[in-house]
């Protein structure tokens, strides 16, 4: 493998004025995940109680966001790669407002639909691919490369902050205007991103341009670089295997909660965000731990010290043993959200200007791809056998997902290569 140009994007200019575009870009997207968060509750709570929905629907309704990743995902690095990503991210908030804006609309002219639901998740999902390759292509023009693990640090425990916040909101909203009316806030939520990103100025050169060639042959660029480049395809392959059990976990831990355990929508909300609290843990410590321990030995030690906790949710119970499930999806989204800052930060220095709209798009239509196999599974498996044995069954399948990095060159190795250095 030849030398990775992180030491020249270091260097290269990113506007006069970065800290007040990366502000921007935060603040932007915490709004937007807060709503999303809330809508992760609304959501489910809209199949479950206004539309009756089964366990099986419910991992139905949990895969559809991803099943657009098998289809667009691959393309979609390619047509990223020829546009202004900032443009693409603009047009994806305003398809996201919209999509959330005709579920209470429906409601209120009482036409809403299961299959209403499902499909406002799929498109929400086709905008999240085009938005979330943008994005990750878009963040290097506003921060140079020594920076990009504090910042992607940041977003991510911004990211989770929203998630703490979002269920225990959502569970109130709920309450008070009820599940439908609440989906609003997302809209809301997709509208400050949007006038976040038309206020950010000067942002850094992107990559100069290459020469148009055969969708195809652009695709097949950055699934070569993928699969072939060991570290790349050994990180992939493990986002791949703990996305996959945690879309099961997903896909039943609200059916659990309610109806297994029996909690209701109040303790709902603060159960589901003791993971996103754990989860602004993962986000604060993931740099430090990278540059304590260097960034392979941090991603290995995060993932097998914080994924067996996972396995105590599944003997969650009324009264005091909810506890088995706060602290259980803290720890466990704590090491999720750490090891995800630790290969973001990795591939967004480590993979070539030119080619990292593909290459981002093809690790998370890897990643992504095993989301609704992980959720239908999930689903099907809570339907056999009950949510709890399922629980046991998808906690124990994450911290598997480790063997990938054992497997892998990252054995022995202190930092990833390229992978740039914690700053604080």
């Amino acid at each position: 493998m030849s030398a990775t140009p992180t030491a020249a994007r270091s260097a290269r200019g990113h506007g006069h004025r970065p800290h007040r575009n990366f502000r921007l870009l935060l603040v932007g997207e915490t709004t937007s995940k807060l709503g999303t968060s809330v809508t992760s509750v609304l959501l489910p709570l809209v199949a479950v109680t206004t539309l009756h929905a089964s366990p099986f629907m419910m991992g139905v309704l949990t895969a559809a966001p991803w099943l657009p990743w098998l289809l667009i995902g691959l393309p979609a690095g390619a047509w990223v790669d020829r546009l202004a990503p900032r443009r693409v991210m603009l047009v994806c908030n305003g398809v996201s407002a919209a999509v959330f804006v005709s579920v209470p609309l429906t409601w209120w002219l009482g036409a809403l639909t299961l299959g209403h639901v499902l499909a406002a998740a799929l498109v929400s999902g086709a905008a999240s691919v085009f938005f979330s390759t943008a994005y990750s292509a878009y963040l290097p023009r506003l921060v140079p490369t020594d920076a990009l693990m504090g910042r992607n640090a940041q977003l991510q425990a911004g990211d989770q902050a929203a998630r703490v916040a979002g269920p225990g909101l959502g569970g109130l909203i709920a309450q008070t205007v009820g599940s439908v009316p609440g989906l609003l806030l997302d809209a809301a939520s997709f509208l400050v991103s949007t006038l976040c990103l038309t206020a950010i100025r000067a942002e850094g050169p992107g990559p100069a341009p290459a020469p148009r060639r055969r969708l195809g042959r652009e695709i097949a660029d950055g699934l070569r670089f993928v699969v072939g480049d060991p570290w790349v395809r050994a990180v992939t392959a493990f986002g791949a295997a703990v996305n996959l059990a945690m879309a099961g976990f997903q896909a039943v831990q609200i059916v659990f909660l309610v109806r297994t355990v029996g909690v209701g929508t109040d303790t709902l909300g603060w159960l589901v965000s003791c993971g996103g609290l754990g989860g602004v843990l993962g986000g604060l410590v993931a740099g430090r731990l990278a540059r304590r321990l260097g960034t392979a030995r941090a991603l290995l030690a995060v993932q097998f010290a914080a994924a067996p906790f996972g396995l105590l949710a599944a003997l969650a119970g009324p009264g005091p043993r909810l506890v088995f499930f706060a602290v259980g999806t803290g720890v466990m989204l704590a090491g999720v959200v750490a090891c995800n800052v630790i290969i973001v930060s990795f591939r967004q220095a480590y993979c070539p200007p030119g080619l990292l709209g593909r290459v981002t798009a093809t690790t998370l239509f890897l990643n992504y791809s095993t989301i609704p196999l992980g959720a239908l599974l999930g689903g099907s498996l809570a339907s056999l056998v009950g949510a709890r044995a399922t629980l046991w069954v998808v906690t124990a399948a994450l911290l598997a997902a480790g063997g990938f990095l054992l497997v892998g060159p990252l054995r022995g190795l202190r930092d990833l290569p390229g992978a740039p250095a914690a700053d604080g």
